[in-house]
């Protein structure tokens, strides 16, 4: 198979789709892999790392599009990468379509067979690919919103240890997954008094094994959202459900209504976010402020430490990225029903239940197209 790796164009990503161990690995099971000059210059990877570990390098984004079996990329792709698929083409990458009405449109009309790290899943319940990313973003979550806090970035300047004699700030963390289990983790390291709440207990255990007194595990319902939100210098939102927007647990109100010069960090803001105030930022122009309140809600966050962000992503990736390459994207699918909840686009047809829900379109089953 012919394996395109172009360079990301979203605003601040500096990832890139294969590391050059990656590229030796296909290389080395017969495949071929073409990379976009300077594709891996984010992570110190320059051209001549990936010809000697026997990539082509391709001169811009066209040639690799119009050569390759299958894409493997990091973000979603732009308007511009979409009109350059083509109908049975393979696409292996983040997609988020929940919230994304125009590029699940544009992805539909291409025909192309569009496979999302996000939806895969593994024995035993998770999602593997989804899970490395989502360990950067919660522990940047952390940092991002103390940088925030800052009295020069808008936040009400606060240190989030404190000092001897000066009360620490609190840090509530929606969620109790890998995003929130990741961010409690540094939070605690800061000194902040920490509050992780989630809905399931089970979620709440873990934490309380993981982490004992220095973080207090609370039950998630309406009064409990209600009480911590308004009373935190920080909250960041860590939850998730597969592959459907993100439940909104913080409302515009409930915003309004907090300290003035807190912060809020959408972690989620990729599935739509769990602010009711939240939009997408960037890393050009990470925050913005409602009813005085500091909103992070940058939609690639892992993109900003792109070595780390990358090496994890490829660990997961790889040997899915093997499997179709090896097999084929049909019969990948069919022999590897956690592959196969990837599909979330085919031909023209949504194939994952809860995009297909969040945007109003026909559900397919992913069986029905295979077949």
């Amino acid at each position: 198979m012919k394996i395109g790796v172009p360079k990301e164009i979203k605003n601040h990503e500096y990832r890139v789709g294969l590391t050059p161990s990656s590229v030796r690995e296909f290389v080395a099971h017969g495949h071929e892999v073409l990379v976009e000059t300077n594709a891996g210059a984010g992570i110190g990877a320059g051209d001549a790392v990936y010809r000697k570990a026997g990539a082509t390098i391709a001169a811009n984004a066209d040639e690799v599009f119009a050569a390759a079996d299958m894409i493997v990329k990091v973000k979603e792709p732009q308007a511009v990468e979409i009109a350059r698929l083509r109908p049975g083409q393979v696409l292996f990458t983040y997609l988020h379509l929940a919230p994304d009405p125009e590029q699940c449109k544009g992805l539909m009309a291409s025909g192309a067979v569009c496979i999302a790290y996000e939806t895969v899943t593994q024995p035993g319940g998770g999602l593997p690919l989804l899970a490395p990313m989502s360990e950067v973003a919660g522990r940047m979550a952390v940092q991002a919103g103390a940088h925030s806090l800052e009295k020069a970035h808008g936040g009400m300047g606060v240190l989030l240890g404190g000092v001897a004699g000066v009360a620490p700030a609190k840090i509530v963390i929606l969620g109790a997954g890998v995003v929130g289990s990741n961010a409690a983790q540094i939070a605690v390291g800061t000194g902040a008094q920490v509050v992780v709440i989630d809905r399931s207990i089970d979620a709440l255990r873990r934490i309380d094994r993981l982490l004992g007194a220095r973080a207090m595990t609370v039950f998630s319902n309406f009064d409990n959202i209600e009480q911590h939100v308004r009373s935190a210098d920080m909250v960041i939102g860590g939850v998730l459900i597969p592959g459907a927007a993100a439940p909104k647990l913080v409302s515009r109100q409930l915003v309004s209504e907090m300290k003035p010069g807190a912060v809020v960090v959408d972690v989620a803001i990729d599935q739509g976010g769990c602010f009711e105030t939240a939009h997408a930022t960037t890393h050009a122009d990470p925050t913005y402020v409602v009813d005085h309140v500091v909103h992070y809600c940058v939609a690639n966050m892992p993109g900003a430490v792109p070595r780390t962000s990358t090496f994890a992503l490829n660990n997961a990736t790889l040997p899915f990225t093997l499997q179709l390459a090896e097999n084929g994207w049909k019969a990948a699918l069919a022999a590897n029903a956690h592959l196969k909840a990837g599909l979330n686009v085919c031909a023209g047809k949504v194939t994952y239940r809860e995009v297909a829900e969040a945007l109003g379109h026909p559900f397919h089953e992913p069986d029905a197209v295979l077949a």
